[in-house]
């Protein structure tokens, strides 16, 4: 078991023989643009300790604001070169230096509501000063599932054959983000993959931790919103990584998620097991929720590394033992797109 942040992040951090393996097939150094995020430092620590366990020599940048907090001085302790930038200014985008490869984590999705001129300035403009800035680089660009209708559970979800139909403006500029990248990729033939995730978990955040804390304090659990897809963090961070070797003319698109589509109620169950209470069910399950099938990343990556089962054991004893919490909810019930 885990019992506190260092150790987490090592666990997150440790390369798989496969990523080792295709980061000796990268060329060139790799940028993260929004490294400040709440998946970034992980993937830098993973794709630092698969660089050095490759024995190859490319340089791991990270930009992001850096307007408070120690993240910069902790990158920089692990070999990770830092650049503080506000992407939106173009004086500032366009002195960064130009890498081989790029992995683009920036975007808006919280704070939506009220606020959707900077979710689209984020989302959907400033995708196109990025893809002109590193014309000619491989580009992978994160996206989300959320650029898909809700589906019919009974379906398993949607492949990436599925006709974008977004519900609500984080999931519409989202899509603005991936569709004014690959007018880019084809303009200039700069090859790329559009990685779509939902969701991400680790032990601090996401859906499975937000469900454990309304079992653990006997908070009421909505339903009705009844299916979800998830991911190990560290899974999906290596996908991103070896996605870069993925990347093509127009872009390639990868589902993000695991192969499971898990009952919210039986999550919920099973942590009440684990903590020995009875969860609070509210609402029904509607026939429909918001679903990827990630069949082709699969084949492409493999399937996570930790197991949902794992994941139940090791967010139950985190929480069990006041492990530390990232107050950032994914809103996972929401139905109308209001982030």
């Amino acid at each position: 078991m885990l019992n506190n942040v260092e150790q987490l992040e090592q666990y997150m951090a440790r390369p798989s023989t496969a990523l080792i393996e295709d980061v000796k097939k990268i060329k060139g150094d790799i940028t993260i643009l929004g490294i400040g995020g709440k998946m970034g430092p992980t993937l830098a620590y993973l794709l630092k300790n698969a660089i050095d366990a490759a024995g190859t020599n490319q340089q791991v940048i990270g930009v992001s604001r850096f307007s408070q907090g120690t993240l910069q001085e902790e990158l920089n302790d692990k070999g990770i070169a830092t650049i503080a930038c506000d992407l939106l200014s173009d004086e500032e985008l366009k002195k960064l230096p130009k890498t081989e490869n790029v992995i683009y984590m920036a975007g808006n999705k919280f704070g939506t509501q009220g606020n959707e001129h900077f979710t689209w300035a984020m989302n959907s403009y400033l995708p196109g000063r990025v893809a002109e800035h590193y014309k000619g680089s491989k580009i992978v660009v994160f996206s989300t599932g959320n650029v898909y209708p809700l589906s019919a559970v009974k379906n398993g979800g949607c492949d990436e054959s599925q006709a974008p139909n977004p519900v609500g403006e984080y999931g519409q500029s989202s899509l603005g983000r991936e569709r004014v990248f690959t007018y880019f990729s084809h303009r200039d033939q700069t090859p790329m993959s559009i990685f779509r995730l939902n969701y991400a978990i680790d032990l601090r955040y996401g859906v499975l931790v937000e469900i454990a804390r309304s079992v653990y304090s006997e908070q009421p659990i909505d339903v009705t919103m009844g299916h979800v897809n998830v991911i190990w963090q560290g899974s999906a961070n290596e996908y991103a990584i070896r996605s870069l070797l993925h990347a093509t003319t127009p872009p390639n698109i990868f589902n993000a998620t695991g192969p499971e589509t898990l009952s919210v109620r039986w999550l919920a169950e099973q942590f009440g097991k684990r903590f020995n209470k009875n969860p609070q069910i509210i609402g029904q399950e509607s026939d429909t929720a918001l679903l990827s099938n990630s069949s082709k990343a699969h084949r492409a990556f493999g399937y996570p590394s930790v197991s949902i089962e794992e994941l139940l054991d090791l967010i139950a004893y985190w929480i069990d033992n006041d492990g530390e919490y990232i107050n950032k909810p994914t809103h996972f019930q929401e139905r109308k797109g209001r982030y």
